[in-house]
């Protein structure tokens, strides 16, 4: 009687377990179906704006321009309205306050652009290299990285004396470094990307605004 017993609170002991890790094991299967979902949610958005990334001389501003007028809306070059609020130029914010407090205008500028709408934001080379940034505008518009190669970067940025990270007496292995620190998180960043060294601005802005259109035909 009592091995019957033993028998019987072991089998039971067994199908409580069992249940049990089997409710756990779909759970967490449930869970992370959700989390997909709600990473497919906030990937797959219909956007009104258009985000331009890429390195110092890629054509962020031209293109952007171009952008703006062919949709009929604005244009921001998050450089340009740094220099108009502070009243001075990105080289002497970066002299006084050095580069970690231009990052925090920059910062502050971007949070408050990816409220505005329908926009075509130009974004600084170096906007990329805060995760926060990268989220930002990832989540809040359509986000093109122009590359370019290293030598029309210099090629393009030769004769330009108001970078403060490309005043350094060797500009090419400058580019080359910041080219290599930023380029996966252009990468990351990016719904689409387009090379401006193999296309002209009509061309560029054309593969934009198809590939923009495409995505929100599709969402």
């Amino acid at each position: 009687m009592k091995t019957s017993f033993g028998r019987f609170s072991f089998c039971l002991e067994f199908t409580l377990r069992k249940h049990f890790f089997i409710s756990v094991w779909l759970y967490l299967l449930e869970s992370n179906r959700l989390k997909h979902k709600w990473q497919l949610m906030t990937i797959s958005r219909h956007y009104d704006n258009i985000y331009l990334i890429g390195p110092m001389g890629a054509g962020k501003s031209t293109i952007g321009r171009q952008l703006a007028k062919t949709r009929n809306c604005s244009f921001v070059d998050s450089d340009r309205e740094i220099e108009a609020r502070t009243g001075v130029s990105i080289a002497t914010v970066f002299e006084y306050e050095g580069e970690s407090g231009f990052r925090k205008r920059e910062q502050q500028m971007i949070e408050e652009q990816v409220k505005q709408s329908p926009i075509v934001l130009a974004t600084g080379g170096g906007v990329v290299l805060s995760e926060s940034n990268r989220e930002a505008l990832r989540t809040n518009g359509f986000v093109v990285y122009l590359s370019c190669s290293v030598d029309k970067l210099l090629r393009r940025t030769r004769t330009d004396s108001s970078r403060p990270l490309l005043q350094t007496s060797n500009r090419r292995q400058r580019i080359d470094d910041l080219m290599r620190e930023r380029e996966p998180l252009y990468q990351q960043c990016a719904h689409f990307v387009v090379n401006t060294g193999e296309f002209p601005t009509k061309s560029a802005v054309r593969l934009i605004l198809e590939a923009f259109e495409a995505h929100n035909d599709q969402h």
